[in-house]
């Protein structure tokens, strides 16, 4: 039993805790030391930006001393993240953002996901004998709505005009930037793949080879696109000269799009859903994204006494990782665009659901019968930032392409690539998230926010595909009843569930899942949850990466984190 764990420890030592095997790409650093942290918190008073790449930050805290608004700067740190940062978010993909307006003290919720192609029926994934739509390629596309997103953002929330926002990133993409080290391990994974698209290779890999840390990398066609958009707004991107160009890429590659398909995409202003955890409440968006399942796993864990059993405390890590899969094994059958099913979502966060679902826990053992989650969400690339500006407006802004480099093909000299998000719809006929024409997939993308006596308290995400929920539960508990400040919180060690509660038929799938216990986790926790039927391995590090803003009530000042697992930073002013 105890084989996964002993196996972990020889690798860990082998490669050694503090360094990096010599064949293992620089993609993530290992964790900090158990509860000490690697960083300070970032305190400022007028303004605070938090991303995963610090030419970003400084992008938007620019903006914010422009006079621009929280907004201005999310969109102008997305943007440069979408250069600096291309495997992993872009005008090819998503966005949500959670925003609370101070001037009219609500929070309002944004959905700018794109929908599936009207020509992308399950019929037609039938007569090509596919049994699930591809994890690349142009079959797995959906509309990109990320740039539908910043327009509905900038309208009701922004202040400086888009040349503004947009200006300091277009210098960076025709002068070039250097690469940072972990964005540098992720671009390099990718050459491989993007070998088969040409467009695509000669956009991220020119010279043939992926940039080397410090290395300057440019990218003059996707500069031109954000100019056409900062001077012609997003109409160019659904109706105008890119749109033209993705149809007529697509029709090259064998794609499924239109000129419909863009003319007709918007985004979705939603109300963002609740729920009180330790005298706070936490806010998510409602499906097509994972948001509830953090609301659901909250509210069985609002039952224990976590603060009192630590987090270094086995019974700690098995109650959360048996609320994980509660809430997961619904993810899988509940959660899918609201606009073509009737979703019992008030149903699964509330607390009598919460008080079902936890007595289906036993502190002995771990459970292996709930209903199969879905393997595909396990990877994903994704960026999350926060901003707060003077005015304590505050957006939780989450974007991605879904895989790296999302479907591996740029359209022609566009210099972005396209999501693969499509490949999230399920086709069988009887699923909520089935695919149907110009319906959105289930996404894994969340921002997330915290109020205290209604007013903002914490602005905050995870990275990471399916660990997201996860994550954010694990921050708020980490802040919330351990009484970690918002670094500490992030760059404690973790512990990512991963694969389905029952087996998937996988070779070698273990039934129940699987735990990746980060090196920081002690190896006797570790040991006391395999007892107990888990599962276990130990990694450096589990993906994701987070970035958050809280607000002190005592003081109003603003701190920010940005853990060491990604190469960003806060910074404010």
């Amino acid at each position: 039993m105890f084989k996964p764990i002993v196996l972990s420890i020889v690798a860990l030592f082998v490669c050694g805790a503090g360094a990096r095997c010599q064949d293992r790409p620089m993609t993530t650093r290992l964790t900090p030391q158990p509860y000490q942290t690697g960083r300070s918190v970032v305190m400022a008073k007028n303004g605070m930006v938090a991303t995963s790449q610090a030419l970003a930050t400084q992008i938007a805290l620019d903006v914010l001393r422009k006079g621009g608004t929280a907004v201005d700067a999310a969109i102008a740190a997305d943007a440069a993240l979408g250069l600096m940062e291309p495997m992993s978010c872009g005008i090819g993909g998503d966005l949500f953002a959670i925003v609370w307006d101070n001037k009219t003290q609500k929070l309002y919720g944004l959905n700018a996901s794109g929908r599936s192609p009207y020509k992308a029926t399950r019929d037609y994934f039938k007569a090509q004998k596919l049994k699930e739509i591809p994890l690349y390629g142009p079959l797995s596309w959906s509309v990109p709505g990320c740039v539908s997103g910043w327009d509905e953002l900038h309208k009701k929330f922004g202040k400086l005009p888009l040349t503004d926002i947009l200006g300091s990133t277009i210098e960076y993409a025709n002068d070039g930037f250097p690469v940072t080290e972990v964005i540098a391990g992720g671009w390099a994974k990718s050459k491989t793949n993007l070998s088969k698209s040409p467009d695509a290779y000669a956009t991220y890999f020119p010279d043939g080879k992926a940039p080397k840390v410090g290395d300057v990398f440019k990218n003059p066609n996707l500069g031109r696109v954000y100019q056409a958009i900062a001077k012609d707004g997003p109409q160019v991107f659904y109706k105008g000269a890119v749109a033209k160009k993705i149809v007529a890429y697509s029709e090259k590659v064998g794609g499924l799009f239109s000129p419909k398909d863009f003319a007709d995409h918007t985004s979705t202003w939603v109300e963002p859903v609740s729920t009180t955890y330790r005298g706070h409440q936490v806010w998510e968006l409602p499906p097509p994204g994972q948001g509830i399942a953090v609301l659901q796993m909250l509210n069985i864990l609002s039952a224990y006494n976590l603060k009192k059993m630590g987090p270094e405390s086995p019974d700690y890590w098995h109650l959360f990782v048996e609320a994980k899969k509660l809430a997961y094994a619904d993810r899988a059958r509940f959660y899918a665009d609201p606009d073509f099913v009737k979703l019992p979502t008030a149903e699964l966060i509330s607390m009598p659901y919460a008080d079902k679902r936890r007595k289906l826990i036993d502190m002995g053992k771990a459970r292996t019968d709930h209903p199969a989650g879905d393997p595909k969400l396990e990877t994903s690339d994704t960026i999350y930032l926060s901003v707060v500006d003077k005015d304590r407006n505050c957006v939780s802004f989450i974007q991605s392409n879904y895989h790296g480099f999302g479907s591996h093909h740029v359209p022609g000299d566009l210099g972005f690539a396209l999501q693969n998000r499509g490949n999230l719809f399920a086709l069988d006929d009887k699923h909520l998230n089935r695919l149907e024409p110009h319906k959105r997939p289930f996404h894994t993308i969340i921002p997330a926010m915290v109020t205290k006596d209604g007013k903002p308290y914490l602005v905050f995400g995870v990275m990471g595909g399916d660990y997201q929920a996860q994550g954010h539960a694990q921050m708020l508990i980490n802040m919330l009843d351990f009484g970690m400040n918002v670094q500490e919180a992030g760059e404690a060690p973790r512990i990512e569930h991963v694969g389905s509660p029952t087996p998937t038929g996988k070779p070698g799938d273990p039934k129940g899942g699987t735990i990746k216990g980060e090196r920081g986790i002690p190896v006797a926790v570790l040991l006391d949850l395999e007892r107990r039927g888990h599962h276990v391995t130990i990694v450096p590090t589990n993906g994701g990466g987070y970035q958050a803003i809280l607000i002190d009530p005592r003081t109003g000042m603003l701190h920010g984190g940005s853990e060491a697992r990604k190469d960003g930073s806060a910074a404010g002013y």
